[in-house]
């Protein structure tokens, strides 16, 4: 029989203002192996632990319950705390009675009745607990970033600088994501490139990291400390240990009308190509969609040309598979589609353009060289109106619920910059809010107002119509002023929503990795542990956890590589030891387990069993690889005979905890 002991916390307020922590202690009491009982104002805290530790000795404890927080919180604290004692740590139980009870329940009676149903089935199981020992498992010191844009750029550096190696998984054909096609970073107005450029070049030159462009990850096993990743190197055509990106073959390729992806297609490129001047690596691709030779075999021009002969029409895509102790998910993000928004005329007219596409028209490597002219007719524009919050902050269904978070920062730069260069140029901001929480962001808006003059209007834009003058005449409210505007404007930017990356939600299913309803990965705590994801191993650095402006994103880039390198640094990790096992005598062989583990942690082999009549029969059955097995227990759920269970959370262990709750 079971000693255990029962601890109530009343976290604060968070559960005492709902649930009668006291009755709950008491009621504990009667329930059977309960020898002690007892609630306490912050059992988390070093005087709570101490609680615990001291009644375990006393009481000669041989099982506790804390009443308490969620375990994600605490559960290790108190496993902790009772190891110290001299018991084992698994032989530790939480009832969740703050986020499964007080913060869902107002009723303080019914939330009581709650808590006390949720420590019952605690007590229950734990009375069927046994002491597990974890065992350990090495860790494969090199890391995963996938993502090459800033924020994988700065983790991969930051984990090299520590000395481990890293791989930049990226899917275009060079490094640096969006940040390359931006002009100035707001609030400084400095120049993104000059801030980019030399990141690239030390990743590039870095010997601890290496670059796979123009790459994709296929499939990703294994646990913590020990990742197999299948690498897809799709064929560049082109050898990329030989081009010496001279530019001849993109100069001379007959095929020059391809959209230029780089400047969002507002120019062409060629079938062969290197995407920007400060590209890494600098080497060409060829378009295969595009490409004359690849499609039909009349071309060839690049091979002629190409002095190095580095072109290899035969090339074929590459499966790479490396080990990694460690992955970092940076899959950045992207604007969203505007065909839902054709209230402004996006479809319709060259002159309506995405802020990113502004971007390109006012970068100096853009397709305009820099000058501000309208893609329509190649004219300057003296009247520009900004639209804010395009498919942000939108409860209609058609874009997104959430602030994007940059735009706000962006128009500002943009409207300012405008002013700067064009001091003709009327520019108008349609906005919701004006939202600037960053450091000098504040300061920075009010600039654009008060110093450049840009027209700031509290209102939404309603309708933007086309003329047959190429004229778009601007339908808008001021809200501030009670008032209908008509404004005739030569362009229109629309700060559209940026949302994760397509990518994301594949990436995700081969991590294990969770994410929220916006397909943002969803991090283990907001704020104990805001870059790691629930999957031990798994670390989100950047937009993919959620909006950001760069220095953000720079910051928490930082953070997700302190987390590996703590991690690589590690020679051996302690393994779960809740893992599954099977009972050989029930099992049938039938490889249900072995199909459904995710880990590939079961294997089935041929073994002797006695029969009754003193014959040998050979039967085949499943075993687990404890080293392997991480205990998800999808096993259990798909083993048709029973044979299979899970340590720590048994059939017998649930079904107790089942009649706990129907008591």
């Amino acid at each position: 029989m079971q000693r255990i002991g029962v601890f109530v916390c009343h976290c604060g307020t968070n559960i005492a203002a709902t649930v009668d922590v006291k009755a709950v202690a008491e009621a504990m009491k009667n329930e059977p192996g309960v020898v002690f009982s007892v609630d306490y104002q912050y059992m988390c805290s070093e005087a709570g632990q101490n609680l615990i530790q001291d009644t375990i000795k006393e009481q000669k404890l041989t099982g506790v319950v804390v009443c308490s927080c969620s375990p994600r919180m605490h559960e290790a604290t108190f496993r902790k705390a009772a190891a110290k004692a001299g018991i084992n740590s698994y032989m530790v139980e939480i009832a969740n009675i703050r986020e499964q009870c007080s913060w869902i329940h107002k009723d303080i009676m019914t939330a009581t009745e709650k808590a006390i149903i949720l420590a019952r089935t605690a007590v229950a199981k734990v009375q069927l607990n046994a002491p597990l020992t974890p065992g350990e498992s090495p860790v494969t010191k090199r890391a995963l970033v996938i993502g090459g844009g800033i924020a994988g750029i700065q983790t991969a550096l930051d984990i090299a600088e520590a000395g481990f190696d890293v791989d930049i998984v990226e899917k275009q054909p060079t490094i640096g994501g969006k940040m390359t096609q931006i002009d100035k970073t707001f609030p400084t107005l400095d120049c993104a490139a000059c801030i980019l450029t030399p990141k690239m070049v030390d990743c590039a030159q870095n010997e601890k990291i290496h670059i796979y462009a123009y790459s994709e990850v296929e499939s990703v096993s294994g646990f913590v400390g020990n990742f197999t990743v299948k690498i897809k190197k799709k064929a560049r055509y082109v050898d990329t240990t030989k081009c010496t990106g001279c530019g001849i073959c993109t100069e001379k390729c007959p095929k020059k009308s391809v959209p230029n992806e780089f400047n969002l297609g507002m120019d062409n490129r060629r079938a062969i190509y290197i995407p920007f001047a400060q590209a890494v690596p600098k080497v060409a691709t060829i378009d295969a969609d595009n490409c004359n030779m690849l499609k039909n075999g009349k071309c060839g021009v690049c091979a002629k040309v190409c002095t190095a002969g580095a072109i290899d029409y035969k090339q074929q895509d590459e499966i790479i598979e490396e080990q990694y102790g460690a992955i970092v998910a940076a899959t950045g993000y992207n604007p969203i589609s505007l065909e839902k928004y054709d209230e402004f005329a996006y479809s319709q007219s060259k002159d309506v353009v995405t802020s990113l596409e502004f971007e390109r028209l006012t970068n100096a490597a853009g397709p305009t060289s820099g000058q501000l002219l309208r893609p329509s007719d190649g004219k300057h524009p003296h009247t520009i109106v900004f639209v804010q919050c395009v498919g942000s902050r939108d409860t209609s269904g058609c874009g997104k619920e959430y602030c994007s978070k940059i735009c706000c920062m962006y128009t500002a730069k943009h409207a300012m910059l405008t002013r700067e260069k064009y001091p003709d140029t009327d520019v108008y901001v349609f906005y919701i809010d004006v939202r600037t929480p960053g450091k000098l962001f504040d300061e920075f808006y009010r600039r654009a107002v008060e110093q450049y003059g840009v027209h700031y209007i509290k209102g939404m834009v309603g309708k933007v119509a086309p003329r047959a003058d190429g004229k778009l005449l601007v339908q808008a409210s001021d809200l501030i002023a009670n008032e209908q505007l008509h404004i005739e404007a030569d362009m229109v930017v629309l700060a559209a929503a940026i949302e994760p990356d397509k990518s994301a939600r594949s990436i995700a299913t081969m991590l294990t990795a969770s994410m929220d309803t916006n397909d943002f990965f969803t991090e283990a705590h907001p704020k104990l542990r805001p870059v790691e994801s629930p999957t031990a191993g798994v670390f989100l650095s950047g937009v993919c956890q959620g909006p950001k402006d760069i220095p953000e994103t720079v910051s928490q880039a930082s953070a997700a590589a302190a987390k590996v390198i703590g991690l690589l640094s590690k020679d051996k990790l302690t393994c779960n030891p809740c893992v599954a096992h099977s009972d050989e005598l029930m099992c049938n062989g039938c490889s249900a387990c072995e199909k459904v583990c995710p880990y590939g942690a079961i294997t089935y082999s041929d073994k002797e069993f006695r029969q009754p009549d003193r014959t040998v029969a050979i039967r085949r059955v499943a075993s687990v690889n404890e080293a392997v097995c991480q205990g998800c227990g999808a096993c259990t759920v798909a083993c048709p005979s029973g044979a299979m269970d899970l340590k720590g959370f048994s059939n017998k262990q649930i079904m107790a905890e089942v009649d706990a709750i129907c008591k």
